[in-house]
């Protein structure tokens, strides 16, 4: 059965869909400054709204407002972390009009993994620069690679050979990193860690070099939109209509890996998000990626801030990698896709 999602029952009137979709977008930027502020205030540790305060005014005197100071930039790094995978989790699938597109099951995030990880067991890369630099360029190669082998044989890239691709891809690049690691005592323990996916231990000098690849990564994904409508029309409609599919589709990309690669650089990689929530908005205000891309990137988002906020406090007074907790939602609904047959095209 061919995947189809039709806009919210917002009715045909295009204001009343563009008001449906305004409401929407509202409750999701109220959604999004709740968890901002429970991600600052909720924790390991309890604090007063006094302490609060005193730590967005920077000060650190005591525990409490030093625990908010640590959890500023955390919740920074899973804002625009979440975003960046929402976004790019929709661009993929915009691409390839894959729905089970995904930068973890199409094998970009353990592409860019093990670029990292050869960089650092080989090359001894330590700076912030060279990790974003690394991660970016696993991800272009892993990108180009699963597209490559889903594109061999008849039919082309289809839906199903990609996800296969990808598949097979993230599962040779798990072993390639055990195989790099396992001689290497001194780095596996740090690399196992970054390997599970997190925010802890965020800082604003870690984050701040990536902030022009993620700007980036936003502006090329934002602005590709007209041309990923055009796509979802199909290629020989699309080039009817005088768009360049294959740059289309190049750029797009390009947008995507920026976004991956800063991200993996920045928590190791993270899974699923970017397949639920383009679904999730999807359902909510319909195809037109216009509306689809910012939604992406703003319900990423918030997802990533609600699972790490999870992973803090159900284990008090440990801590649960926000990777395991969104592995823990997308799972169940990934195989929901796929035994809805939604699994062919866009």
């Amino acid at each position: 059965m061919t995947a189809s999602y039709s806009p919210a029952p917002a009715g045909r009137d295009p204001k009343r869909r563009d008001r449906h979709r305004s409401w929407w977008l509202l409750a999701l930027l109220i959604l999004l400054a709740i968890l901002v502020a429970t991600s600052i205030g909720v924790g390991t540790r309890e604090v007063s709204l006094a302490e609060i305060i005193g730590a967005l005014q920077g000060s650190t005197a005591g525990n409490g407002e030093s625990a908010v100071a640590v959890r500023i930039p955390r919740t920074a790094l899973a804002f625009l972390a979440g975003a960046g995978l929402g976004l790019a989790g929709a661009i993929m699938q915009g691409v390839t009009r894959n729905p089970l597109a995904d930068p973890g099951i199409l094998g970009v995030n353990a592409g860019a993994a093990l670029a990292v990880v050869i960089a650092v067991a080989w090359f001894d890369i330590t700076s912030s620069e060279a990790y974003l630099w690394t991660a970016i360029a696993g991800a272009g190669l892993a990108t180009l690679f699963v597209y490559r082998v889903g594109s061999l044989g008849p039919g082309g890239a289809t839906p199903l050979k990609l996800t296969l691709a990808g598949a097979a891809t993230s599962v040779a690049c798990a072993s390639l990193v055990i195989a790099v690691v396992l001689p290497r005592n001194d780095i596996a323990g740090g690399i196992q860690s970054w390997q599970l996916g997190g925010v802890g231990g965020a800082t604003f000098e870690r984050i701040l070099p990536a902030l022009p690849f993620l700007a980036a990564g936003f502006a090329i994904s934002l602005l590709s939109a007209r041309k990923l409508n055009s796509l979802a029309l199909g290629d020989d409609l699309a080039a009817g209509l005088g768009e360049q599919v294959a740059l289309a589709r190049l750029v797009a990309s390009v947008g995507a890996v920026l976004l991956c690669g800063a991200t993996t650089a920045l928590c190791g990689p993270i899974g699923f998000l970017g397949l639920v929530v383009p679904h999730i908005c999807r359902l909510l205000i319909g195809v037109d990626y216009r509306w689809l891309l910012p939604f992406s990137a703003l319900g990423g988002a918030s997802l990533l801030l609600a699972s790490d906020v999870v992973g803090r406090i159900i284990a008090r007074p440990a801590e649960i990698k926000v990777s395991i907790i969104t592995a823990l939602i997308g799972a169940p609904f990934f195989i929901w896709i796929v035994r809805r047959q939604r699994v062919r095209e866009l």
